[in-house]
């Protein structure tokens, strides 16, 4: 007699899925928590309190680990997957593509606005109990900072309809013209040394676009397994070159006080790596799926981060404040609240993961309820979203 494990409630909380495409997900999402609290130092300020430092910039052979946690290409990919088919689907029911809009930004919006309310009436209560306020302009930044990232989603995301005219007239490759803008931009401003700094941000919608259009593609069953080997090779062929013989940075994150970054604005590395992240995902996908099949705990796993992606994405960086503000008020902590000087100092900050997974459970438990938005959304609530925005904003512009 075969016994069949019963899926657990949480995985049956979410609607019939893709069980590779959401695990693909869930791992983009870990590696950009994981990749945060790595590479993110909070050491003693000046004046007293926490300021973010990074490893990088002591140990840059270091640099290597950001190959493997920068998945944000394997985010824009799923993306992508998830976005064309939901398109196709409400279009099928006769909906319109402004009311998918809608739906997608609202989503997005919602756990934002609320974390920047929260925090907003967190601030003065933690200076009023002895924050110092060093450590309050950590918290607001830190917050903030990975915000960049829901910004470009949700123009990426308003350029799903073009995605799909794009994807009905040349499959994938209308990918390959975007990581080609990228490389235009790349070869004026370091090449040819003709164009100014702020030209480099022409590169962050096509560098990110370049990995949801592939995704757009595979959704449709556009792309075989030739077609991801050649991305995957091609990317990999490409992201060596750039290294060995272009001299781009190895680290595919921004390194304090080094002069060129792969990330900001991103340069012709991101899509070489995301290249390769795609044909990767797209080659191991059945084994991903069957694997997510024989194993409940681990698809269980994968549907919580899922239910709580955009909750975990807001608040990982608070919870690392929380938890090194917390230390420093009793010692000085190695890996935790001492300055990242060394590469073993990567090795005792992976000591704090527990403690650190702890402090963002309790804080995901707490606000939660912010992940979806509420069924109408009033003139209220766009009032209270407007004020908290607008006291974060000139709390910032104050601090800086």
């Amino acid at each position: 007699m075969t016994v069949t494990a019963s899926p657990s409630p949480v995985a049956t909380a979410l609607p019939p899925r893709e069980r590779a495409i959401d695990g693909l997900r869930a791992l983009a999402i870990l590696g950009v928590v994981c990749g945060h609290w790595l590479v993110g130092g909070l050491s003693p300020a000046a004046g007293g309190g926490l300021a973010v430092d990074s490893p990088l910039r002591a140990a840059a052979w270091l640099a290597p680990m950001t190959w493997i946690l920068q998945m944000l290409g394997v985010f824009f990919l799923v993306g992508g997957y998830a976005a064309g088919s939901s398109l196709t689907r409400w279009r099928a029911r006769g909906s319109t593509d402004r009311d998918w809009l809608r739906r997608r930004f609202l989503r997005l919006a919602w756990p934002v606005v609320a974390a920047v309310a929260l925090v907003s009436a967190a601030l003065p209560v933690a200076a009023l109990a002895g924050a110092a306020p060093a450590t309050l302009r950590t918290w607001a930044v830190l917050l903030v900072q990975p915000f960049w990232f829901i910004g470009i989603y949700a123009v990426v995301t308003a350029l799903t309809p073009l995605a799909l005219w794009l994807d009905r007239r040349w499959g994938w490759a209308a990918a390959l013209p975007m990581a080609g803008a990228v490389a235009v931009v790349d070869v004026a401003r370091y090449g040819l040394g003709v164009a100014p700094d702020w030209a480099g941000y022409l590169t962050v919608v096509p560098a990110w676009m370049f990995t949801y259009q592939i995704g757009v593609a595979w959704a449709r069953g556009g792309i075989s397994r030739t077609t991801a080997w050649r991305l995957l090779c091609g990317g990999a062929a490409l992201f060596v070159a750039l290294l060995a013989m272009a001299h781009y940075p190895a680290s595919m994150v921004t390194v304090p006080g080094a002069g060129r970054s792969n990330s900001n604005p991103p340069s012709l590395l991101v899509p070489a790596l995301a290249a390769v992240q795609a044909g990767a995902a797209i080659l191991l996908r059945d084994r991903f799926d069957r694997l997510l099949h024989r194993r409940p705990a681990l698809w269980t796993g994968v549907a919580v981060l899922n239910l709580c992606a955009m909750t975990i994405f807001c608040w990982h960086q608070t919870a690392l404040v929380a938890v090194s503000a917390g230390a420093a008020s009793l010692g000085s902590f190695a890996g935790l609240t001492d300055a990242p000087a060394t590469g073993s100092w990567v090795g005792q900050r992976l000591g704090w993961f527990p403690v650190l997974i702890i402090a963002l459970g309790l804080l995901v438990v707490l606000v939660r309820r912010f992940e979806r938005p509420a069924a109408v959304v009033t003139r209220r609530h766009r009032a209270l979203a407007a004020a908290a925005v607008a006291v974060f904003t000139a709390y910032l512009v104050m601090v800086y």
